[in-house]
């Protein structure tokens, strides 16, 4: 059976340069002295939406360490709190802020993601209440989606730095929570460090509405 090895954040940064120069993942694997099945294991799993970068690949492997290490504090209840506002259907954030809000319990949307995902690979039913499916491709022009595509759009990957330490007032987040059969739904806005949110109706998802929404709010 292949051993997988962990690799340092040295290591992802050599990886970035052989491939920069044109080297496979066979040739990578042997200047790295890993085994090749390392390589792929580490191009898959750390891809983000600009592909596969040193940087982003080790905050990927930070974050699946501490949510590994987060989720051996909670209880079965507590979890079963976390499955049940997930079954409702509300996306990781909103059952995490929820939770926090309601004083049950004080946990990471990304230790729940985790969760999820372990879930998965077990045969569970939770991750089909993920919101997030992979996007359908259009078959002329460019292949591009580009159905509600915000206009102008920063990539969360260019966020400031000190947006994730939640230090100072006035980073907020937003999201949609749809209604049964897509019939209306709600617009929520989180501040990320008092957690304060701000909801409001929309008849539907479409662009328009939720600025108006979210103006409004």
């Amino acid at each position: 059976m292949k051993q997988y090895k962990q690799l340092t954040s040295e290591q992802r940064y050599q990886i970035y340069g052989l491939k920069q120069a044109g080297l496979n993942q066979t040739w990578i694997a042997q200047k790295i002295g890993v085994d090749k099945s390392t390589i792929s294991r580490e191009f898959k799993r750390n891809e983000g939406k600009r592909g596969w970068r040193p940087k982003q690949a080790q905050l990927f492997r930070d974050e699946r360490r501490q949510a590994c290490t987060n989720s051996k504090y909670f209880s079965l209840d507590e979890w079963a709190e976390v499955e049940r506002l997930i079954r409702e259907d509300l996306s990781p954030e909103q059952a995490a802020n929820r939770l926090e809000l309601e004083g049950v319990l004080k946990i990471s949307y990304e230790t729940i993601y985790q969760h999820i995902y372990a879930d998965k690979r077990n045969g569970g039913d939770l991750h089909p209440h993920l919101r997030s499916q992979k996007p359908r491709r259009k078959r002329y022009a460019s292949g591009q989606e580009r159905r509600g595509m915000i206009k102008n759009r920063v990539s969360i990957d260019e966020r400031p730095a000190i947006v994730d330490q939640k230090t100072r007032m006035g980073d907020w987040e937003g999201d949609t929570v749809i209604g049964k059969n897509h019939k209306g739904g709600l617009v929520t806005l989180a501040e990320r460090k008092s957690r304060y949110v701000l909801a409001g109706h929309i008849r539907s998802k479409h662009a328009a509405g939720v600025t108006a929404v979210t103006s409004a709010c």
